[in-house]
């Protein structure tokens, strides 16, 4: 992903706060602002609310399937199978597909430096919008939640798992007897590390020797996993796809929700009192909503401690002494651009964080930010 940096918060911030905030920018073509109002134009004007839930029911079915497909592709490392999903002919899907392809060379690599095997990875699919588009191409647009499952080569019997929550907008074209992807495009999870290299053994090694230490969460902490999980976006039940929107504005459309989610993580759950620096009440501050605003005040106001910081190579022993509660800043361009909350940590004792931006449930740490030019931050934050 490419990282730009906006300012499109209220005036009203702006002034008094001086917010900058992160916004990425995925590789995977995005529709242009007048193409999304267009399709939010005709999805209400052309079609009827029968006609959509009809069609949102065939489609369910239709785009599960395709999905399970692509995952049992991905699953067992197969791009040449993966193509059948696809019309290679076209350049928009032919794009849609070698990214696909990338993303399976991505996690076999990022699961040969682990040491674990991925086990099962299954997709759960809410439709918000359905379109016939005429000539057998149906335009959709949907949340998914996928789910991982792992465990590592010398303790198979342990599974772990992790989801993200991803928002995709597709064109699906009926050929012969099945549907294939024209167009899709979605905030890739892993965009940011397509590139990953070659890890040493020794790296490995050392993780896979680990034992998950013997630790028990203080009650603040425990309540602040609880609201993370709860209001990740892909929590369970009656909470999928949600956040909590009745107190806290949702700032991903206007650059990235991330520390504003990890703010509400330490207030909400941990117990933390709000101050004229770190703050919301109808808007956020900039220690608030800020990943690096938001950084700099947990070190500078003495609640946390940075424990270490460096490439992956450097900082991944240290990310061992990560506990529930704690939280990695990821930087790029002398900038840290996301904040990530660790919530757990695997049979390794390995960091699973929790996030907004795309969202994550108990995502190892590095995975989709184990490229060379990222920078971590480990901070240990007192509860």
């Amino acid at each position: 992903m490419a990282i730009i940096i906006i300012c499109l918060l209220p005036i009203s911030i702006l002034a008094t706060a001086d917010i900058v905030i992160e916004i990425e920018i995925p590789l995977l073509e995005e529709p242009t602002d007048d193409i999304k109002k267009q399709e939010e134009v005709d999805f209400e004007k052309e079609q009827s609310s029968t006609d959509e839930n009809a069609l949102k029911e065939e489609f369910k079915l239709v785009l599960e399937q395709i999905l399970s497909d692509r995952n049992n592709y991905i699953l067992q490392k197969d791009a040449t199978n993966l193509k059948a999903l696809y019309d290679l002919d076209i350049k928009s899907s032919l794009y849609a597909y070698e990214h696909e392809a990338i993303k399976i060379k991505y996690l076999k690599e990022w699961a040969s430096k682990q040491g674990i095997q991925f086990e099962a990875i299954d997709s759960n699919v809410k439709l918000r919008k359905v379109r016939n588009r005429g000539n057998d191409l149906f335009g959709m647009t949907t949340n998914v939640c996928t789910t991982f499952t792992y465990s590592y080569i010398n303790e198979p019997e342990v599974k772990t798992v992790f989801k993200l929550g991803t928002s995709h907008y597709l064109h699906l074209k009926k050929s012969e007897d099945k549907y294939i992807i024209i167009k899709e495009w979605y905030t890739d999870p892993f965009a940011d590390s397509l590139k990953l290299k070659k890890q040493p053994e020794d790296l490995t090694k050392y993780i896979i020797s680990q034992s998950k230490p013997d630790y028990t969460p203080n009650e603040r902490t425990k309540k602040a996993i609880e609201y993370a999980h709860k209001h990740c976006g892909i929590g369970e039940g009656e909470n999928m796809f949600k956040y909590n929107l009745k107190k806290y504005m949702d700032c991903n459309p206007i650059g990235g929700d991330c520390a504003n989610f990890a703010s509400q993580i330490m207030f909400e759950g941990g117990g933390f009192e709000k101050n004229k620096t770190w703050n919301y009440s109808n808007e956020g501050t900039k220690a608030w909503v800020n990943a690096q605003g938001f950084t700099n005040y947990i070190i500078e106001s003495g609640r946390g401690r940075c424990i270490d910081k460096g490439s992956y190579e450097k900082i991944y022993k240290s990310s061992f002494k990560l506990r529930p509660g704690d939280f990695v800043a990821y930087e790029k361009n002398d900038r840290i651009t996301h904040v990530s909350t660790v919530t757990g940590i695997d049979n390794k004792g390995y960091p699973l964080v929790t996030c907004h931006n795309t969202d994550r449930l108990l995502v190892p740490y590095d995975l989709g930010w184990s490229n060379s030019n990222i920078t971590f931050h480990l901070i240990d934050v007192y509860y």
